[in-house]
């Protein structure tokens, strides 16, 4: 039996990370939730330049693209551009449960503390906020300014799950894709969706007979 969401709003910014908001996708398709997506042309260029895939520019042909690339099926995945905003994200009444900003750049994080609304991504937060919704950011930013972590602090205390990206290493990881895994996967906990890329802690220790 499924557990978590069935529809999430899946947002990527201008952030170092791409791979992460890519095996999320990836994830959320192979667990049969509905996908909302949503990309600024920022995310699109670093995604061209830390990974092998080259996103289209129309949200039609974008949606077109990564139902083939994740294997989802037929509406599975929704793309909507950034001024769209008839899209269901935009409204308190047709958004869905839960939303993940990964990855989540400084820009990104200062326009949903302060509730910008200049674009659909920020719309969409801002509507999970109004709405007291589950919202989860990964940012990517090193080191931190005293105005990144303000605003970090800030939409902690509105309950926002503030969420690094930095990996840990107590599982042993071999592989890039291995701490790639991890923060995904911390993601997946946060949102009771099934993962079976890193176990909860307890669930297996080494020992040195392993």
């Amino acid at each position: 039996m499924n557990n978590g969401p069935d529809r999430i709003t899946l947002a990527m910014t201008g952030a170092s990370g791409a791979q992460y908001g890519l095996r999320l996708l990836d994830c959320l398709v192979r667990e049969e939730r509905e996908v909302h997506f949503l990309i600024s042309k920022a995310a699109q260029l670093v995604m061209a330049t830390e990974t092998d895939v080259t996103l289209p520019a129309k949200p039609q042909m974008m949606q077109a693209f990564l139902t083939e690339y994740t294997g989802a099926a037929a509406g599975q995945i929704r793309v909507y551009g950034k001024e769209d905003w008839m899209s269901p994200v935009a409204s308190g009444s047709g958004a869905p449960a839960a939303m993940v900003v990964v990855p989540c750049s400084t820009g990104t994080l200062s326009a949903i503390a302060t509730g910008a609304c200049n674009n659909l991504i920020e719309r969409a937060a801002d509507v999970t906020l109004k709405e007291r919704r589950q919202l989860i950011v990964v940012p990517r930013e090193a080191p931190y300014s005293s105005i990144h972590l303000e605003n970090m602090l800030k939409l902690s205390n509105m309950g926002v799950t503030i969420l690094p990206a930095s990996p840990g290493f107590y599982h042993q990881p071999q592989t890039i894709d291995d701490l790639i895994d991890f923060v995904v996967a911390r993601i997946l906990n946060l949102l009771n969706i099934p993962q079976d890329m890193l176990p909860r802690w307890g669930e297996h220790h080494l020992t040195s007979d392993e």
